[in-house]
């Protein structure tokens, strides 16, 4: 169960958003063994000036994903080549313009709702 924050460029249209969100959901599942409704994201849309990547201009996407730790260094390398595949291919963003971080943490470290820790409980 990965939470993923997707950050793209302003203006994109509602097709441009789900084709991303779509893929990169789709390279977690094949690539990490999450179950397939284990959907946790948020897309934000921001100018070129609050979206930074070493002075790239073109199109670029940087995404961050919190998930618990414990996933093989295989498995995340898999998934690394896999989104920025389906990146390139479904919505045109050269692979070197995909920016991709991975944080994991602790069971105690997510509440999916009435402030509970569920994976603890």
């Amino acid at each position: 169960m990965p939470f993923v924050t997707i950050n793209v460029l302003e203006g994109k249209g509602k097709d441009y958003i789900k084709k991303v969100s779509d893929s990169i959901n789709e390279a977690v599942i094949e690539t990490m063994a999450f179950p397939d409704d284990d959907r946790y994201q948020v897309v934000n849309q921001l100018s070129e000036d609050c979206m930074q990547y070493q002075g790239r201009q073109e199109e670029r996407i940087m995404m961050h994903l919190v998930m618990r730790s414990g996933r093989p260094n295989k498995a995340k390398q898999a998934f690394y080549k896999k989104v920025v595949e389906y990146l390139h291919e479904r919505v045109g963003v050269k692979p070197e313009n995909i920016f991709i971080t991975i944080t994991e943490n602790h069971d105690v470290d997510f509440s999916f709702k009435d402030g509970i820790a569920q994976f603890v409980v």
